[in-house]
């Protein structure tokens, strides 16, 4: 699974309309959301760090729950945009993921030991499960 890291505002309009998953590495205006969902229209979740997601209206989190879009909170760690535009998540972590379900363990207690296990947000975990 690849996350798209977005740097800056200009970079919005540059984006594969095909994008799902976005990480905004800047501090996105409703203006930049909005943007972002008309460029990218099968946007599933856009993730930010937390700091930044406490800036967000409450309009924009709206808008966002009404379009089915996802608000994840979290970073990129050790990932170089210079390097690679895109974040992947390694296979390994779906493996993970299933081998904990068939060992019968809650969501909660999955979402502990991947987070443990890896730089993964809980939110971004959650999310990933869910798909």
């Amino acid at each position: 699974m690849k996350l798209r890291v977005v740097s800056s505002k200009e970079e919005i309009d540059t984006l594969n309309e095909s994008e799902e998953l976005i990480h905004f590495a800047f501090r996105p205006s409703n203006k930049d959301i909005f943007k972002l969902i008309i460029r990218c229209p099968n946007v599933k979740a856009i993730h930010v760090p937390s700091s930044y997601k406490k800036t967000i209206s409450s309009s924009a989190q709206m808008y966002l729950s009404m379009q089915g879009i996802a608000l994840l909170e979290g970073d990129v760690w050790g990932h170089r945009k210079d390097i690679n535009e895109y974040s992947e998540v390694p296979p390994n972590v779906f493996d993970r993921i299933t081998e904990l379900k068939s060992e019968g363990l809650s969501e909660q207690d999955i979402v502990e030991k991947i987070k443990g296990e890896t730089k993964l947000s809980p939110d971004f975990i959650t999310f990933i499960m869910s798909i």
